[in-house]
């Protein structure tokens, strides 16, 4: 598969501005490693192979242990190996990234709340958005994982 249009080279304007929001989040005073780990979340709920590589990539040379890596798309069932934080995060993201199926029900934001401030939620739900576009432009215009160009 070969991608389709360069989105960065074409609007560069465009892309500028999300990178403005995306240093907004690494300033917003959340974990850069849990925002990573949100981001490396809905890349999997999206199915989008350039940004799981790009995030795993990024986890990996944080220190996060690859076990515990290989349980983030099933860490309600990964017991304590996520803390109370991270699992308010995942949830808060699965719930925002699947808001056409999920609606974003009140027990939803209940138990997120409970563990993040107001400003968390604003600053993590701005980043789910975020996530969620570079989503959908890489596999809109098909941007190849840089593992495959690693490989080539």
């Amino acid at each position: 598969m070969s991608g389709r249009i360069n989105y960065q080279a074409v609007s560069p304007a465009g892309f500028k501005a999300l990178g403005g929001v995306y240093a907004h989040v690494q300033q917003s005073g959340l974990d850069a490693g849990l925002v990573e780990l949100v981001y490396l979340r809905i890349s999997q709920i999206n199915g989008c192979a350039y940004c799981l590589d790009l995030h795993t990539t990024d986890l990996l040379k944080k220190g996060v242990p690859h076990r515990k890596l290989a349980l983030v798309q099933a860490w309600r069932e990964a017991g304590s190996l996520f803390s109370s934080r991270e699992k308010a995060a995942l949830g808060w993201a699965e719930t925002v990234t699947n808001v056409s199926t999920t609606g974003i029900p009140d027990n939803e934001f209940a138990a997120a709340s409970v563990i993040l401030s107001e400003k968390e939620l604003v600053d993590l739900t701005i980043a789910v958005g975020l996530m969620n576009t570079f989503n959908r432009l890489a596999i809109a215009f098909r941007r190849q994982p840089e593992a495959l160009t690693a490989a080539a």
